[in-house]
């Protein structure tokens, strides 16, 4: 079995607030959710990362309360992971759980540099990417010459700039993302995109990033819990599989996209140290072809299932 080129990162987009959407969440925080609750739950995590050799760290603006968690975690270290925010969503879930709106998204330079003093105030001292969170064609970003410039600005002064994609669309944002130049240079040198079993579209795009020279970072590998245990039958050939190789779905589902070629980071979404764990043996499994024991969805309606799926 080879070995993957890319590595494992904890993600805290499930941590780091009260409510998010992955299935059986419900069943793996306490009733107690109170942000000192989560932040010590966010710091168990962060622990348990650091014993698995897990060195990179996903979080933004909008992720409750996550930067402020990983900036009271990051205090007590000698050594700091690799740490990537992002800007251009705020939350707005006030802390409950059965909030209308839990987070809005605004890519307006406005927000651009409050949500930068906002995160630097917190992470200013380890922070090494600062991603403009989930850009899609629509986005007023595109033609924003005083925020892109703004951006530059980061790039110029040694702070890594990347973006994340969400959506059907993805793959026409990571191209998009690609041919965005500032005074001469490439605005962006990281990317972060879903990519999963069920959802491999962008898959081309990425390849193209990374031959690009950008790192290429993975989120919702396990398709916000419906490639594990509990969202995937047990007689299907990838609950198979992981049994054959002695783990979970999810670890063989972490595997397929530490096997693809231009993957850089594959981001666990865990919120229990036995979840993580658990994600960690997808190092062991990335060469087993799963790719080829799921059939992947239409991206419209993988989207759509995305969406209608509970904040919990």
């Amino acid at each position: 079995m080879t070995t993957p080129q890319a590595v494992l990162g904890l993600g805290l987009a499930a941590a780091g607030r009260p409510a998010y959407i992955t299935l059986g969440r419900d069943r793996d925080l306490p009733a107690d959710r109170s942000p000192d609750a989560l932040r010590a739950r966010t710091h168990e995590l962060l622990d348990a990362a650091v014993g698995l050799g897990i060195g990179y760290v996903d979080t933004a603006r909008s992720y409750g309360r996550a930067e402020e968690f990983l900036a009271s975690w990051l205090r007590r270290r000698d050594r700091a992971p690799f740490v990537a925010s992002k800007w251009g969503y705020r939350y707005t879930g006030g802390w409950r759980t059965d909030a209308r709106t839990h987070e809005v998204k605004e890519h307006s330079l406005a927000a651009f540099e409050r949500q930068h003093r906002e995160s630097t105030d917190l992470l200013g001292p380890w922070l090494r990417l600062y991603q403009v969170h989930s850009l899609t064609g629509d986005s007023p970003l595109w033609s924003d010459p005083p925020l892109l410039r703004a951006l530059a600005g980061l790039r110029d002064g040694g702070l890594e700039v990347g973006f994340s994609t969400s959506g059907p669309q993805q793959a026409d944002a990571v191209r998009r993302g690609l041919d965005i130049a500032v005074d001469g240079r490439p605005l962006f040198s990281s990317v972060q995109s879903t990519w999963n079993l069920l959802e491999p579209s962008v898959g081309g795009a990425l390849a193209e990033a990374h031959a690009a020279g950008l790192r290429v970072v993975v989120k919702e590998g396990v398709a916000n819990g419906r490639l594990t245990d509990r969202g995937v039958p047990a007689g299907s050939p990838l609950a198979a599989a992981a049994r054959e190789h002695g783990v979970g779905v999810d670890a063989v589902a972490l595997g397929a996209a530490l096997a693809q070629p231009w993957s850089s980071v594959v981001l666990s979404g865990a919120v229990t140290v036995g979840q993580l764990a658990s994600n960690a043996a997808a190092t062991r499994v990335a060469a087993i072809g799963a790719a080829e024991l799921v059939e992947p969805e239409d991206p419209r309606d993988y989207w759509a299932a995305r969406g209608r799926l509970p904040w919990a």
